[in-house]
């Protein structure tokens, strides 16, 4: 398995999707098998101290190559893949591909690649012009390689399929799950003295700052928000400057907004936690993790009406058009000033949330490598 997203300085999503995993799938095997990551090349006890920050215990085979050479060579020429690079990798059954970096593979190999959406065929302009080119050339190697597609939404197998050409009997549908993870109000309370926050109302935000995220819009639908309530926004930078942008827009709401950056496991799960809202407004997603994270403390949600989005929420949620930032003013409002919608949603949420379960999504994993294997 690929454990590279493990060592990038904003893992996402897809870091989360490849640590759990990474930590659930050994037992799965037991005796049966082995697991066994790699990693582009980096420092020994950077590849250690990514994979101990996520929990991952299983080895990695450090590559010869840096990430942006391995990565160019699997794209263009279909060279130096990981069973070529490393001996203990020669024989394996199956590559599992948890991103669009797609390796090259023996042909008595099988190849499992997730594809966790489409979006940089649906919204190419939201992409710089190397991740465009990265994204593209790794769903074309889904579609030619790959002996098995795994999409972690129905939403997103249809998208995959219609724009990636990706005949839709080769995908299979593995929803991701959720952490739980116990919070007491100590921690809150430490996480608000620690971002700045203080004692009062907050509506939260998690994710990536790139553009498909929406945040103008939120940011937009919050100036107009009355009350004294205040948006936290959390997670690492991205591209296309949105970080920048949001840096402005914000500043010009004063102390209303405050960015964290990228915070610890700890950290966000108490900052889920602590808010009496949580708000979603992507213009498009593959699953939407932070939707199922939020609802699993209890916090309403209220996200965008993205088919993704909608099929994980379910009716736990509110769910808003994500272009009519007017729309978002009153959906905020509705559960910061409604104490009786704002328990409808948090128990449902709750409830929803325990639907999805990392154990389940292993489970499913390590079912499609056995159905490929050689």
């Amino acid at each position: 398995m690929n454990l590279e997203q493990l060592c990038q300085p904003a893992p996402g999503g897809i870091g989360t999707y490849t640590a759990r995993l990474a930590t659930l799938l050994p037992a799965l095997l037991g005796d049966s098998g082995e697991l066994v990551g790699f990693c582009a090349r980096h420092p020994r006890s950077t590849v250690s101290s990514a994979l101990d920050e996520h929990g991952v215990g299983i080895h990695a085979e450090v590559l010869a190559l840096p990430r942006p050479l391995l990565y160019d060579v699997w794209a263009t020429a279909r060279i130096c893949g990981p069973q070529a690079l490393s001996r203990r990798l020669r024989d394996v059954d199956v590559v599992h591909a948890p991103s669009l970096a797609v390796p090259p593979t023996r042909a008595s190999t099988a190849l499992v690649v997730t594809v966790h959406d489409a979006a940089h065929e649906r919204f190419p302009q939201m992409y710089p012009r190397r991740g465009l080119r990265f994204h593209r050339r790794g769903m074309r190697a889904a579609r030619d390689h790959a002996d098995a597609v795994i999409c972690p939404t129905a939403a997103a197998a249809d998208d995959v399929s219609r724009l990636g050409g990706i005949s839709r009997d080769r995908i299979h549908v593995v929803h991701h799950g959720v952490d739980r993870v116990d919070v007491t109000p100590a921690d809150v309370d430490s996480v608000r003295h620690r971002f700045g926050i203080g004692a009062g109302t907050y509506v939260l935000w998690v994710g990536t700052l790139e553009p498909r995220k929406n945040l103008p819009l939120l940011l937009d639908a919050f100036e107009h928000l009355g009350g004294d309530a205040r948006l936290v926004l959390v997670g690492p930078s991205g591209w296309l400057d949105t970080a920048g942008e949001v840096a402005r827009r914000a500043r010009s709401l004063g102390d209303r907004v405050v960015t964290t950056g990228r915070v610890s496991r700890g950290e966000l799960h108490a900052l889920y936690a602590g808010a009496a809202v949580f708000a979603f407004p992507s213009t498009h997603e593959g699953f939407g993790l932070p939707v199922i994270e939020a609802m699993s403390h209890g916090t309403p949600v209220v996200c965008s009406d993205d088919a993704a989005v909608r099929e994980v929420a379910g009716s736990a949620a509110l769910v808003v058009g994500s272009t009519d930032s007017g729309a978002w003013t009153a959906a905020l409002g509705s559960v910061l000033d409604d104490a009786a919608e704002a328990r409808r949603l948090a128990e449902a949420g709750r409830t929803r949330a325990g639907e999805f379960d990392w154990s389940r999504c292993a489970a499913a994993t390590l079912a499609v490598y056995r159905a490929v294997a050689r």
